[in-house]
């Protein structure tokens, strides 16, 4: 990323866990980013928290860029690709975070040969733990790709699809953290069930999930040999997994990843119809 101008256009929550991201990993230096965005005080919390210049002026931030992050909501997202499309620059990056948006889409209202990037980034990005895929455009090179995964790895972890699995990832790690979520409150509400205090059960139930997710991380062992390092003949953890599976939690997983990439197909094909106008 030596030499990169990164603008984000947007300075929203994933904005700024980039930002925090890349200047924490040092990845890059604050004169390096710039930022937009319609709130003022917006742009005086990014320039007071990170250093960063700022500005109102879509147009102006692309021009000084040559690698452009689109940060904003889906359904804003045609309203500000007319202003990439006038400041860009031929070998300038585009990358898009907006979710349900299809590149495609992108580039057709971009200049000819423009290389975008499409990723699906997860709200853990923002304590640097995110889970991201990253999908090159038509025109996109492996360097593109590069500056891609280095600004999200800055704040987590980045693997690299084909555009058709993006819907796939946005049903397991776009949208995971809120089933993890739900099992830290249930785990939390069985402690406090038994006996423990609330603050203490949900501390625990988090910090079980944080450090075996972590171990699995670390380890590359397959969940199963972990799980089974737990479950002991006739103990405790084995008889609460016969509850967990004669629920079907499994199941129930499977299921909410699979019910999320369907939602996530239509929502693309909509927001698809709607940029092709």
């Amino acid at each position: 990323m030596e030499g990169r101008r990164i603008g984000f256009l947007g300075g929203g929550s994933m904005a700024s866990a980039l930002i925090r991201g890349l200047l924490h990993s040092e990845t890059v230096s604050a004169a390096q980013i710039r930022a937009s965005d319609l709130k003022e005080a917006r742009l005086a919390e990014l320039r007071q928290t990170y250093g960063i210049e700022t500005t109102d002026d879509n147009e102006a931030l692309v021009r000084w860029a040559d690698v452009i992050v689109i940060a904003v909501k889906p359904q804003i997202v045609d309203r500000i690709l007319g202003a990439i499309a006038a400041g860009l620059s031929e070998g300038d990056v585009v990358i898009s975070v907006a979710a349900g948006v299809p590149i495609e889409a992108i580039e057709a209202r971009l200049p000819d040969r423009a290389r975008v990037i499409r990723s699906m980034p997860n709200t853990a990005a923002i304590a640097l733990a995110g889970a991201t895929a990253i999908a090159p455009g038509s025109h996109a090179t492996k360097d593109d790709v590069e500056v891609a995964r280095a600004l999200f790895e800055a704040v987590g972890r980045c693997v690299v699809l084909d555009e058709s699995l993006i819907d796939a990832v946005t049903g397991l790690s776009g949208s995971g953290p809120a089933y993890v979520m739900l099992m830290i409150e249930a785990l939390a509400d069985g402690g406090v069930k038994v006996g423990l205090g609330r603050d203490t059960a949900l501390l625990l139930a988090a910090q079980t999930v944080y450090g075996a997710a972590k171990l699995q991380l670390e380890t590359g062992e397959h969940p199963g040999r972990l799980k089974d390092m737990v479950t002991s003949p006739g103990g405790t953890a084995i008889a609460g997994l016969h509850t967990l599976e004669a629920g079907g939690l499994r199941r129930t997983l499977i299921d909410a990843v699979e019910a999320a990439t369907n939602r996530a197909g239509e929502l693309g094909e909509q927001m698809a119809k709607k940029l092709r106008r």
